[in-house]
């Protein structure tokens, strides 16, 4: 760790890689409880509990964005009753923590159409989002049924409506323009994804937004991620060589 982390304050620490915005496939959430003969959505619960000890861990680092895929459009498959569960303690949690929040300069963001989320969950995450629209220290961006692909449709979708309306033309689209019709709009790009619980895909997960992203794919579930082990990470991060399609040293 001396190698790759420099000491900032008495209280931060910096990346000898500058890393801008981790974003996190939390998986495992259910296998957690089951490996401890519990129900699915303790193991949520357990999840959601995790988020705030990696956020501080993110700030302690100089990390200025995490994003969280929390539930996919494919999520809606699953049982109601963990679906019920799992946006109950999303619910808690918001309302737990957000003097926290806003104590630590933290911005609610979210990706994901939130029209369908249960409505007492979508009021408390847009009152979450508004109170903290303004802070300045810190995003947490939130992906509540997001998927990429329906993200991309949606922009591409409103690319067009703006041509129709004459607001732009066909010519003006380019990689760049087509960021700001993205959800991810004003975020950084991604500089590492991690997924826990040894899965190896993305699931439909900012597949736009990951094109140069480095991928971390770790055993731990979710619910036992915990600060040591989100340093392990950084570590093997702090190795990767990021060309970007370029030549760098080997």
């Amino acid at each position: 760790m001396v190698s790759l982390f420099k000491r900032k304050t008495k209280q931060k620490w910096a990346l000898n890689k500058p890393l801008q915005h981790v974003a996190f496939i939390m998986d495992g959430n259910g296998r957690w409880a089951k490996k401890r003969l519990l129900p699915r959505h303790l193991g949520h619960q357990a999840g959601i509990n995790r988020i705030l000890e990696i956020a501080e861990a993110c700030q302690e680092l100089g990390i200025r964005v995490m994003s969280l895929y929390a539930f996919s459009t494919e999520n809606w498959k699953r049982p109601q009753e963990e679906i019920d569960y799992l946006f109950e303690y999303l619910d808690v949690f918001f309302k737990r923590e957000i003097d926290h929040l806003m104590r630590d300069g933290v911005q609610v963001r979210t990706m994901g159409d939130i029209t369908r989320l249960p409505e007492k969950t979508r009021i408390t995450v847009n009152e979450a989002k508004e109170l903290t629209k303004n802070n300045k220290n810190f995003v947490l961006n939130i992906c509540l049924n997001y998927g990429s692909r329906p993200e991309i449709v949606k922009a591409a979708q409103d690319f067009a409506k703006d041509v129709s309306l004459g607001k732009c033309q066909i010519e003006d689209l380019t990689e760049k323009k087509f960021l700001d019709y993205l959800y991810s709009v004003d975020l950084p790009e991604v500089d590492l994804l991690i997924r826990t619980s040894g899965e190896n895909r993305l699931s439909n997960f900012m597949l736009y937004q990951l094109a140069y992203s480095e991928f971390i794919f770790t055993p731990t579930y979710w619910p036992d991620f915990d600060k040591k082990h989100f340093i392990k990470c950084l570590e093997l991060y702090q190795h990767r060589n990021r060309r970007f399609g370029g030549l760098k040293n080997e």
